[in-house]
């Protein structure tokens, strides 16, 4: 895995905010909008802001549904992050 990846995905899990909504999306295939901020108890901005830096590490997917945005977890991405870490161990 590219270090830069890590590195952002590290960043990104280091927040104990988006740590929640990834483990929240662990154990449910997908989030609205509306379940994230109600999650995290946040803002309209500040969910968004959360959820775009996930988005920007490559954990997370989103998808427009009509009026809603879904929020899903990208576990191909979590098992490379997973794999760099079991190689340092």
């Amino acid at each position: 895995m590219d270090p830069q990846l890590v590195a952002k995905s590290a960043g990104a899990l280091a927040d104990k905010y988006r740590l929640r909504l990834v483990l929240a999306l662990s154990r449910q295939d997908t989030l609205s909008f509306a379940e994230a901020q109600e999650l995290t108890g946040l803002s309209q901005p500040c969910t968004s802001h959360h959820l775009k830096v996930l988005a920007e590490s490559g954990l997370i997917t989103t998808q427009k549904c009509g009026r809603c945005v879904q929020v899903k977890l990208n576990r191909e991405v979590l098992r490379d992050l997973s794999g760099f870490l079991s190689e340092l161990g």
